[in-house]
């Protein structure tokens, strides 16, 4: 049977390849046209969509690092790597918007004017298309996958396509007789990619610090609880590792049950889990009697032991 974590970070690499090409082309073509005429609104939008492209080169690295088996070093594996690359990606959204920033800000101060506005026209329709498939296809993949930095890519993309929208305002607004109306363009990208490298940048240091999202585990909860013999779910933990989640959760059962029943309680949990979550890449179960549940009950009171001073474990 092929390791589903491996099957995802295939089709994570699959999606950030051809993702990569469509909004290169897209960059590429806005940028000759920006080249001839001297659109800053469009210039905004053909580096932002440079710098969506060059995103998926972090992220495919992490995909690639994250198909490493587990050490002794790296007991959980390198899947990690993936939220650093979401920090990358982040920081590198971030540049694209202060450069664009810089340049229309530059063009309002020193108006100049702009040359083949139909071309710019067809730029803009041609990077809000391209971006719109991109940004579907990698929110797609990465909600499957269960990939917060994909997710976020995404959505870049999609607001990418939004503003290649204004680039389409902008060029009309200078051929209605409004010079202005370019360079205030490029300003209103830069904003926009702003505010979206705050909504993004909130998921991916989510996970960078061990945060989940409530739901996940309350489904865990819900699934372990309707388990035969499963009389109370007591501690539950979850973290993100990369595009895969690992659990532990402690469950009551009646006391008298022994260790063999013990143990198959805690295999059928862990079996309906991985049904429950299907980004769930590893779950540890601990049992405890009906009315020790919980760490709680594992708590040491004070006592002494060789040379160490009177203490406790909580």
């Amino acid at each position: 049977m092929i390791d589903p974590s491996i099957v995802s970070t295939e089709r994570g690499l699959w999606a950030l390849r051809w993702s990569f090409v469509v909004l290169l082309a897209t960059a590429l073509l806005q940028g000759i046209v920006v080249a001839f005429s001297g659109s800053v609104g469009l210039l905004a939008d053909a580096l932002h969509n440079a710098a969506d492209a060059a995103t998926a080169i972090p992220l495919a690295i992490a995909f690639l690092l994250a198909r490493r088996r587990p050490t002794r070093r790296f007991t959980y594996g390198l899947g990690r790597v993936e939220d650093l690359a979401g920090l990358v990606i982040i920081v590198t959204i971030t540049a694209s918007a202060g450069a664009a920033c810089y340049q229309a800000v530059g063009r309002l101060l020193h108006p100049q004017p702009i040359a083949f506005l139909s071309a710019v026209m067809a730029a803009s329709l041609i990077g809000f298309i391209g971006n719109e498939a991109v940004a579907i296809f990698r929110i797609r993949v990465g909600r499957q996958i269960g990939s917060a930095a994909l997710v976020a890519d995404g959505h870049h993309a999609r607001i990418d396509g939004w503003t290649s929208l204004a680039v389409l305002v902008g060029a009309v607004g200078v051929w209605a007789g409004y010079p202005i109306a370019d360079p205030l363009v490029g300003v209103l990208i830069s904003a926009a990619i702003f505010v979206l490298v705050w909504q993004s940048a909130r998921s991916i240091l989510l996970r960078v610090l061990d945060g989940v999202e409530s739901e996940t585990l309350e489904q865990i909860v819900h699934a372990a609880e309707h388990i035969a013999r499963v009389e109370e779910v007591t501690d539950v933990r979850a973290r993100w590792v990369g595009h895969r989640l690992h659990a532990e959760v402690s469950v009551s059962v009646p006391g008298g049950l022994t260790v063999l029943d013990g143990h198959e309680v805690a295999r059928e949990v862990r079996h309906q889990l991985l049904h429950h979550l299907p980004h769930l890449g590893g779950v540890t179960v601990h049992v405890d009697p009906y009315g020790q549940g919980g760490e709680r009950h594992h708590s040491i009171g004070e006592h002494r032991h060789g040379d160490y001073p009177l203490h406790s474990h909580d």
